[in-house]
């Protein structure tokens, strides 16, 4: 025992659901707590994705079976017998739900040859354990928080090309004991490569890295087997929501333009480069939840294979069109469908969508994308998701902010791109914004959908056009009238136009969601304060950081730093601490892009 505690007396241990993590106080491997909520959504996805991938794979059994009742032939349902399932990886049957009428995996061949040559025997065949990949592991946390929290996984393989990171990886999972040795194993190698050289070996494949993922997408979209899940986080929202617009296109190839809706616009940029990635090997994916959350955004998609799929790409695909004075947007697609001679034909979208000066105010457009303008969210696994967390709420740390979150997605208009602010909107016309409830009677009155967004809680999303917002708007300033503007504003051109519709303002059934009727919680605040990103892993942590860490935590890891010179011991405060000259000298500690050569991530 007491070995036991002088092993243990330099480190802290750290626990978050079942797993625990021993940490040294030096900053050598990266942990960052606020990550719980990453970590409890991705294990609610995982759950999820487990049962559906079960229930598409019987639902694929029963079809089959059926088929060959009616040929005569004696098959039913697999039989669980570890002697009779095929070894290799290639053999399981990766069920598709997207692809009964087109299904060229070899699992589905393989077994379509196994019928053929054996029709009177009884097809004795399992659904494999999914097997996980974590390709940026640094502590092991959500690897072990994986194989002791999700039912029903195989093996769980935690990479990093970190020596130390993997030390620490391979030292938690002996802390966690037999359950965790028998599940994770971890392996320092490069990401990159180790997914090139496993294709479609992953059911399950997550990227969480320090900053951008997007060197990592091209190896990602190729290590998932077919019907697997891809989960991924950017945290560079910086430049994807449009203050260093170049630097998006060179990572992301689309361009942001700045607005309201720029979160959900840098959900958007991330599916459309993972499609992309994804074409390239004839792959496909399908957004199953897409969430922006504290300081970065997560997605979760599905990825097939399908030569024929790819071509309706451009159909998910458009350019933005925003106001530079106003706040109206409108979206281009880039491809259309053209039926001829009873064939479906793709032809390049028609455009442009607007005249080269906005109809509302009379200012240019700024063009951003290619973005993702096909639904972001799959209303079914989002209300089997957030089923399954109320079921098993003791079981997730951060159960009141997933909730909230899922809750918000679940009553978002999916088919809807983007969202406007009612504040801004407002500010445009300068006059006194009217209730989200009185806005959102008038839509509906008017025989149109509208809806919160999880990415703002001002932001509203409607397929009203925007003639009819502003017309709306116009109802209202006339009702409450407002101080003269100059000419030459947005607002003055706008409200110079007579409504073409009478905005009914009176109190409409639909005016609150389900969630706002029962008063649930949809947008939380931060837990504590300094809640956000912290500092990459091997970076000298000095009194700049003190913004990012608090006075607190930040004189203590300064007070637990090794003494090679890297910092002094010098107290700060919450004002600000004088810089030392060795810190003067250091390199810039601001935030560093994932870039060749270096993986760092948010376990």
């Amino acid at each position: 025992m007491g070995e036991v505690e002088d092993i243990l007396k330099d480190y802290e241990v750290k626990k978050e659901g079942e797993a625990e993590i021993l940490m040294l106080a030096s900053n050598a491997v990266f942990f960052n707590p606020v990550q719980v909520h990453n970590r409890d959504m991705s294990i609610a996805v995982l759950r999820t994705f487990v049962a559906k991938r079960k229930e598409e794979y019987e639902e694929l059994m029963n079809k089959r079976n059926n088929k060959s009742n009616k040929k005569g032939n004696q098959v039913e349902t697999p039989v669980v017998n570890g002697d009779t399932a095929l070894t290799s990886q290639h053999d399981e049957i990766g069920v598709v739900h997207e692809k009964e009428t087109n299904q060229p995996t070899n699992e589905i061949e393989d077994l379509s040859k196994e019928e053929t040559k054996t029709p009177s025997r009884k097809v004795t065949r399992e659904l494999k354990p999914p097997i996980v990949l974590e390709a940026l592991a640094a502590s092991g946390l959500r690897s072990l928080r994986y194989a002791r929290e999700v039912d029903g996984l195989g093996k769980v393989v935690a990479l990093d090309n970190d020596k130390a990171s993997i030390e620490a990886c391979k030292r938690n999972i002996k802390f966690n004991g037999a359950s965790a040795i028998s599940k994770v194993e971890a392996h320092l190698a490069d990401a990159r490569v180790y997914m090139l050289t496993h294709p479609k070996e992953f059911d399950v494949v997550d990227l969480d890295p320090y900053g951008s993922p997007s060197v990592f997408l091209d190896s990602a979209v190729q290590a998932v087997a077919d019907g697997g899940l891809l989960m991924c986080t950017a945290t560079d929202l910086a430049v994807l929501c449009g203050t260093n617009g170049e630097v998006c296109y060179s990572k992301y190839g689309s361009y942001p333009v700045k607005g309201k809706y720029c979160h959900e616009m840098a959900l958007r940029i991330l599916l459309a480069c993972i499609e992309s990635h994804a074409n390239r090997y004839k792959r496909y994916i399908v957004p199953v939840l897409s969430v922006y959350m504290d300081f970065y955004v997560r997605v979760f998609v599905r990825v097939f294979t399908s030569a024929s799929e790819i071509k309706n790409t451009p159909l998910k695909l458009s350019y933005v069109y925003q106001c530079a004075g106003c706040d109206s947007f409108h979206l281009q697609s880039l491809g259309r469908t053209v039926t001829k001679n009873n064939s479906l034909k793709h032809a390049p979208g028609i455009g442009p969508v607007v005249p080269q000066e906005c109809s509302d105010c009379g200012k240019k457009f700024n063009v951003g994308g290619p973005i993702w303008s096909a639904p972001i969210h799959d209303q079914d696994w989002v209300l089997s998701t957030l089923t399954d967390v109320r079921q098993m709420k003791d079981r997730y740390p951060a159960y009141n902010k997933i909730t909230s979150v899922l809750t918000t997605v679940s009553e978002e208009l999916h088919e809807i791109p983007l969202f406007f602010s009612l504040h801004n909107i407002s500010g445009t016309v300068k006059c006194t914004s009217p209730s989200a409830v009185m806005f959102r009677s008038a839509v509906i009155n008017a025989g149109y959908q509208i809806s919160s967004s999880h990415c703002n809680p001002l932001g509203l999303k409607s397929d009203a056009p925007w003639d009819v917002i502003w017309d709306i708007m116009r109802c209202w300033v006339k009702n409450h009238p407002i101080k003269e503007q100059p000419r030459d504003s947005p607002g003055t051109a706008i409200l110079s136009k007579s409504p073409q519709l009478e905005a009914n303002f009176s109190r409409a059934v639909a005016a609150l969601s389900k969630a706002q009727v029962k008063k649930v919680n949809r947008f939380l605040p931060n837990p504590e304060s300094h809640w956000g990103p912290k500092v990459r892993a091997g970076r000298r942590i000095t009194s700049k950081h003190i913004s990012l860490l608090g006075a607190e935590a930040l004189n203590g890891a300064i007070s637990h730093q090794d003494g090679n010179g890297a910092v002094t011991d010098k107290p700060a405060s919450d004002t600000g601490a004088t810089v030392t000259n060795e810190e003067e000298n250091e390199p810039s500690t601001k935030r560093q892009k994932t870039g060749d050569g270096e993986q760092a991530s948010e376990p």
